[in-house]
């Protein structure tokens, strides 16, 4: 199927040449495969800023499946937080063990383009990173732009590399300490880098928001990168970092050994990418697949004992705690937030999670309800689902303009042992440019930041929590409690 999300795939961007530091000249390669922010999350939930932009709404992540099933994420390796993690054996990540620390995948994407400028602009003057992606010219052309506003950029080695060729995943990934990758959707082309990156030892961060990819490569790859100390933190954008690090940060203001509730109210004002609309799209016509993914893993998956961590779907609601209508988002996000409270015991020995869109007005939930559905039904039909794919071309994306003005925020209310809190998660443009620094962001905090031992398929929560909270607010995303009671 021809899709927005594959076009501009040339032949002959011979990926042998692993590590490239040739300049060139070219075009970008714009249509870069890459997911922008995950699932329509930045499209969609305009909640009283502007127009509504309801119909963006997408439900994606498969049902929240998951949903009432005890999540357990991984047992007492885990939960125990350095047991089984980092062995002695895992590769070497001293400075100068290999030729880079952090390489970003997918360069020449829109989302790809702007990590690479938020890496450019506050990357560590250490940090030895490099661009990659399959066109050498469009990665050469990326470079010049990035030299034109950071000289120190001029140098900056290029990687050839396609998704399609194991030979040149497997080298990427033996050259760095971690991959940030934007290559999706990513249930198409995510599982070889990161079957790479478990293999060689690798950490990798991505930016999906697609559960039946997630579900999958816990199955195939979890317990191999846990043998090699790799760490597979998926979710690394707007789905699902301010969610699933906000209701950990909740949950830190809540009193510990008791159980807790905690449920999150989204709201935002942005618009997408053909990238992100690919991935929303493609989700939306795969809900079998979701569904046999997760039950594969639920399979697979060590049990909980003596502990519960839920993500129930909940109903449509009025919430007298925002004064909005609450409408249950059946996204990967709640599922992450599930798994790192299985993985924690700070979450409490009973804890469940709600994940909501926060709407201002009745008819607008009306409204956005019947988008969804219209969309889910749409997606069904691949001439529909390729019509609607090739009104968006990957690679491209809102302006900066429109960037400017967008925004996000995500309110949680927290209760346990007597005690109630509200919380706030809050930033700019969610899909792109705050998704740019969460990525990029994640990857340096892996690469340079003393953080739990961890290993295999592990969330944001789980293996950088305090420190990327801590890196996310001094880059300008707000975490902070509005109400304690």
């Amino acid at each position: 199927m021809d899709t927005g999300a594959d076009k501009g795939r040339e032949a002959g961007a011979s990926p042998s040449d692993a590590v490239e530091r040739e300049a060139g000249t070219g075009p970008s390669d714009a249509a870069e495969r890459e997911t922008g922010a995950g699932p329509s999350d930045a499209g969609a939930l305009e909640t009283g800023a502007g127009p509504s932009d309801a119909g963006a709404l997408e439900t994606g992540a498969g049902p929240s499946d998951s949903v009432e099933r005890d999540t357990g994420a991984r047992p007492s390796e885990v939960l125990g937080r350095d047991t089984e993690a980092r062995p002695s054996d895992a590769v070497e990540r001293e400075a100068g063990a290999r030729p880079y620390d952090v390489v970003l995948f997918g360069a020449t994407g829109f989302v790809g383009e702007l990590t690479a400028e938020y890496l450019a602009g506050n990357a560590p003057a250490e940090c030895r990173w490099a661009l990659a992606g399959r066109n050498r010219s469009g990665l050469a052309s990326l470079r010049d732009r990035l030299a034109a506003r950071w000289p120190h950029c001029a140098d900056l080695p290029l990687v050839v590399a396609d998704a399609d060729d194991p030979d040149s995943l497997r080298d990427l990934a033996e050259s760095t300490r971690v991959v940030a990758t934007t290559v999706g959707p990513y249930v198409w082309y995510g599982d070889g880098l990161v079957a790479a990156c478990a293999e060689a030892g690798t950490d990798c961060v991505d930016l999906t928001g697609e559960a039946e990819f997630v579900d999958r490569t816990y199955v195939r790859h979890d317990a191999r990168a846990r043998e090699t100390g790799a760490r597979i933190v998926h979710a690394c954008g707007f789905d699902s970092v301010p969610h699933d690090l906000g209701a950990y940060f909740t949950v830190r203001q809540l009193p510990e050994g008791v159980p807790l509730r905690v449920d999150g109210f989204v709201r935002a004002g942005a618009a997408f990418s053909g990238g992100t609309f690919a991935s929303a799209l493609t989700a939306m016509g795969r809900g079998r697949e979701i569904l046999r993914a997760a039950h594969e893993r639920h399979l697979y998956e060590p049990r909980l004992v003596g502990r519960r961590a839920r993500a129930p779907l909940g109903g449509p609601r009025f919430s007298t705690e925002t004064g909005t209508w609450a409408l249950p988002l059946p996204t990967l996000d709640p599922q992450i937030v599930a798994r790192s409270a299985a993985s924690l015991e700070r979450y409490g020995p009973d804890f469940r999670y709600r994940h909501y869109a926060s709407v201002k007005t009745l008819p607008m939930a009306l409204g956005g309800a019947a988008a969804v559905g219209a969309s889910v039904a749409a997606a069904q039909l691949p001439s529909v689902r390729g019509w609607l794919m090739e009104r968006y071309s990957a690679g491209e994306g809102p302006s900066a303009e429109r960037r400017a003005r967008s925004w996000f925020s995500v309110r949680f209310v927290g209760e346990g042992g007597g005690r109630r809190v509200f919380t706030e998660v809050s930033g700019g443009d969610p899909g792109y440019d705050e998704t740019a620094k969460m990525l990029a962001e994640s990857a340096l905090c892996l690469a340079f930041d003393p953080l739990p031992k961890t290993a295999g398929q592990v969330t944001t929560a789980v293996a950088m929590g305090d420190a990327l909270t801590d890196r996310l607010r001094a880059a300008g995303i707000r975490f902070r409690v509005a109400h304690r009671g």
